[in-house]
């Protein structure tokens, strides 16, 4: 969980996450902050789960270097990539393993996003982005073809936020974590090599409460920014996958998957 001046909605996220039944939970704090802001919150919950890391190289907020920081310490089988201002439902880790444990080698499990937070009609905007996601997500669980949650995440087809994905580790190790040469979009990138490679499962419940608020994705310019980081994902999928699959993708998600 990297963190940056958010210690009041941190020591609620890090609570969700330490409250979790049914499982062992390690935490994970990656403090960006250079006055180590999150130490004092961390400690004063006197749980020796957390465990409080600062980054020696701040990021400006971007959250990718923080997480490489954090999962390969991990020593768990499933990883949680939580963000500092965000919520995880009751029972959902539980649900999440036995999902990975029916099924072996799926390397994801996403669920739906609720949005929170005290801006009513940037809740509801987003609201409306999530349902629209979740309808999107449990088509292609239906389908049950990696392709297609590949198609629509390359070509900027919401289905879900990472913080609803918990991710098999081994399936992380494979590819690397983060790519923090990307300056936002780092999320999908990431999901979409993970899934290509070990598919993924959807789980029609809510595996997070996602706080409206102040974020990097709500700044100026932010658009051009995710542009140019969607160009720079695809380019680099054309390369790891060549031409001809990229391409049949993205006619894909032009055609067929505009309907399904």
């Amino acid at each position: 969980m990297p963190t940056l001046k958010r210690p009041g909605p941190l020591v609620q996220a890090l609570r969700s996450a330490l409250d979790q039944s049914g499982v062992q939970v390690e935490v994970f704090v990656i403090d960006d902050c250079p006055q180590g802001s999150a130490e004092q919150p961390v400690r004063s919950l006197g749980d020796s789960r957390v465990r409080y890391l600062r980054n020696p190289e701040p990021p400006n907020g971007r959250p990718s270097p923080g997480r490489n920081i954090g999962w390969p310490l991990a020593t768990g089988k499933y990883i949680h990539f939580l963000d500092d201002d965000d919520i995880v439902p009751a029972g959902h880790y539980a649900a999440a393993c036995a999902a990975f444990a029916r099924m072996p080698d799926v390397g994801v499990v996403i669920g739906r996003c609720v949005a929170f937070g005290e801006r009513e009609d940037r809740v509801r905007a987003d609201q409306r982005l999530f349902s629209e996601g979740a309808r999107r997500a449990l088509r292609s669980q239906r389908l049950d073809q990696p392709w297609i949650w590949v198609s629509r995440l390359l070509f900027q087809h919401l289905m879900f936020v990472g913080g609803a994905a918990m991710v098999r580790r081994s399936s992380v190790e494979a590819v690397g974590g983060f790519d923090v040469s990307l300056e936002v979009m780092e999320d999908v990138d990431f999901y979409v090599r993970i899934i290509r490679q070990f598919g993924a499962c959807y789980l029609d419940r809510v595996a997070l409460e996602y706080r409206v608020g102040p974020s990097m994705m709500h700044r100026p310019g932010i658009d051009k920014v995710r542009d140019r980081c969607y160009r720079q994902l695809q380019k680099k999928y054309r390369s790891a996958r060549g031409l001809s699959e990229f391409y049949m993708l993205k006619l894909a998600a032009r055609t067929v998957l505009r309907v399904i």
